[in-house]
């Protein structure tokens, strides 16, 4: 017994002794947990955590990072200030305020002190409407007041119809045409100069205005209107310069004697002179212009006028010349001419003849067409122009070349750019007689009207004959609405400046009749025979009907088996066509013509153009 309690004691030992056992492992767990707290906790209190070390290093890349785009972007944004972008290797070519060299056609030739440019960039730069004269192998060039023929061969070139010696001729490189521009400078009014040290030509307009001023200090110029810009070059004290612009921002834009341009500080310069004022053209008329034909005969001498004045009219165009069959300029009237033209300067009137082409006979088309197409014969006839404008002390020329060649457009714009620089010379003015648009080949497509616009001194719309003698189709002379679309095209399509056509105006009608067999037929009715002519031909008591398309009054009745159709042209059709005149700033209004008129219309036009 007392082994078996034995035994089971000893079992309880051995269990109590595993479970002894196990009460110590489980302390010892809980003794290494706490020690490993601890630890931690002593980690935890010794550094940061992780997430905050990650945290540091991004906030650090992230400042960095920022650094670095602030430099980047500033090193972006003076990059452009610094940046070279001058041209090198390459002689420069600065025009009045801007180095134009990256817009060369081709090289600048220097050779013996002369300058060539080629006569792409002369057509660029200085005369668009240069060009190469093949039948006389001359290159013809042409500026406001010069026109002026330079060959391959002879060192004498032709100004404004006076030879003139030069050193150099007009040369040929790889098929390239080349001028002498240097010794072209009093044909294109330029000052020119070579500066070897940085080869740099320059070329100033003397029309233009030109100003100096003395530089204070030795001082860079820059780039731009920054001090952390390029420099471009170096100006010592007491150097003049151009200023081309104050750029109020305490910057001024300067060419220096090196031709370079760019900027220095506005405080630095002093001395300001006025070197040149820019040329400012005089207008002969600075009114509305109130012009009318006085035409006659080639077999009449000019109207004796003695006695007569009409009220508001500044300008006459008497049909002085013209051209007859055989391409000669005639004179109509000799010693009336004189006459007409002293009473005309008596009452205040400028005078501008009208030159006239053949258009009387089969040949007359073929006659134009031949002087057009000749160099020579433009000079000739140009000659002509300025040898009469001389004699008889006139104010200008009216081109009226009429029936032309469509094909001969472009010299009928090469004989008006010829003429008026001859003519700019004198003071003289140049107005040419132009169609209405998009009309048949020779009456009406023959003309240039861009080019013809921005050359002659004024272009005179004849905004008549709508519906002409050739005309299938009854219809009125000039309707206002058919008037109106014409100008605008002048303006618009064509880009003339409205400030430079003048408004033609009828003082006529036709009366047309209209047969029951279908023929239609017409005839001319002076403005001041309109009312007898609808008495006589239609009736005295016949409704007159107002048009506001048209802005005419109509007439239209039976006479006998045909029927009679009139658009009438009087103070009121008048009236409503110069309102155009003011609605789109044209230069003024001329009318065809002198001797058609009712004697009350004088003081409607100038009511109307209001040059009080």
């Amino acid at each position: 017994m007392n082994n078996e309690e034995n035994k089971s004691e000893g079992i309880n030992n051995n269990e109590s002794q595993e479970i002894g056992n196990g009460t110590n492992d489980n302390l010892n767990t809980n003794l290494k947990k706490q020690a490993s707290n601890n630890k931690k906790e002593k980690t935890k209190r010794e550094n940061p955590s992780t997430s905050k070390r990650i945290f540091g290093i991004i906030k650090r890349i992230v400042i960095i990072g920022i650094l670095l785009c602030m430099v980047a972007f500033v090193l972006l944004y003076a990059s452009r200030y610094y940046k070279n972008d001058s041209i090198k290797d390459k002689t420069n070519l600065v025009l009045n305020s801007n180095n134009v060299t990256a817009k060369l056609k081709e090289e600048i030739i220097i050779e013996d002190d002369i300058i060539y440019l080629s006569m792409k960039d002369i057509k660029n730069f200085l005369d668009y409407y240069i060009y190469e004269e093949e039948e006389t192998e001359q290159i013809i060039t042409t500026t406001d007041r010069k026109i002026a023929a330079i060959n391959f061969k002879s060192k004498t070139m032709v100004v404004n119809g006076a030879n003139t010696k030069i050193k150099a001729t007009a040369i040929k490189r790889d098929d390239r045409i080349y001028l002498p521009i240097s010794e072209l400078a009093d044909v294109y009014e330029i000052e020119i100069k070579y500066i070897k040290e940085t080869d740099t030509v320059t070329i100033d307009s003397l029309s233009r205005a030109l100003e100096r001023a003395t530089i204070i200090k030795d001082v860079s110029v820059k780039s731009h209107t920054r001090t952390l810009s390029r420099t471009i070059d170096k100006i010592k004290e007491s150097d003049s310069v151009v200023v081309i612009r104050d750029m109020t921002n305490g910057w001024t834009k300067i060419r220096t004697k090196n031709g370079k341009i760019g900027f220095v500080q506005t405080d630095k310069l002093k001395d300001y002179v006025q070197v040149r004022e820019a040329e400012v053209e005089e207008k002969q008329i600075t009114e509305k212009i109130n012009m009318f034909w006085d035409y006659y005969s080639e077999s009449r001498t000019a109207p004796d006028r003695t006695g007569e004045k009409y009220e508001g009219v500044n300008v006459v165009s008497p049909t002085f010349f013209y051209i007859n069959a055989n391409a000669e300029f005639v004179e109509k009237g000799g010693e009336s001419i004189k006459q007409y033209v002293k009473w005309a300067k008596d009452n205040g009137y400028k005078v501008w003849p009208s030159l006239s082409n053949d258009v009387a006979s089969n040949a007359g088309i073929g006659v134009t067409s031949s002087i057009l197409n000749s160099y020579e014969k433009r000079q000739e006839l140009i000659d002509n122009i300025i040898e009469v404008c001389k004699k008889y002390e006139l104010d200008g020329i009216n081109i009226d070349f009429e029936y032309m060649y469509e094909k001969d457009k472009n010299l009928f714009s090469r004989f008006i750019i010829e003429l008026t620089p001859r003519m700019k010379e004198m003071g003289l003015v140049t107005s040419v007689d132009v169609t209405a648009p998009d009309g048949s080949p020779n009456w009406s497509l023959c003309y240039d009207r861009y080019v013809l616009g921005k050359i002659a001194d004024y272009i005179i719309f004849m905004g008549y004959d709508q519906y002409g003698t050739s005309s299938k189709t009854a219809g009125t002379t000039a309707g206002y609405n058919w008037v109106e679309i014409a100008l605008k095209k002048f303006i618009t399509t064509y880009e003339v400046d409205s400030k430079k056509i003048i408004l033609a105006i009828p003082f006529y009608t036709r009366i047309w009749t209209e047969t029951t067999d279908g023929k239609l037929s017409s005839k001319a009715v002076k403005m001041k025979d309109i009312e007898n002519t609808i008495i006589k031909e239609i009736s005295s008591d016949v409704e007159k009907v107002w048009l506001d398309d048209v802005k005419q009054y109509y007439v239209e009745g039976k006479s006998g088996s045909s029927i009679k159709k009139m658009w009438i042209e009087d103070e009121k059709s008048i009236k409503e066509k110069l309102s155009l005149v003011s609605e789109y700033n044209l230069a003024g209004v001329a009318s065809w013509q002198k001797g058609y008129e009712l004697d009350t219309i004088w003081e409607v036009i100038d009511r109307e153009l209001d040059n009080k």
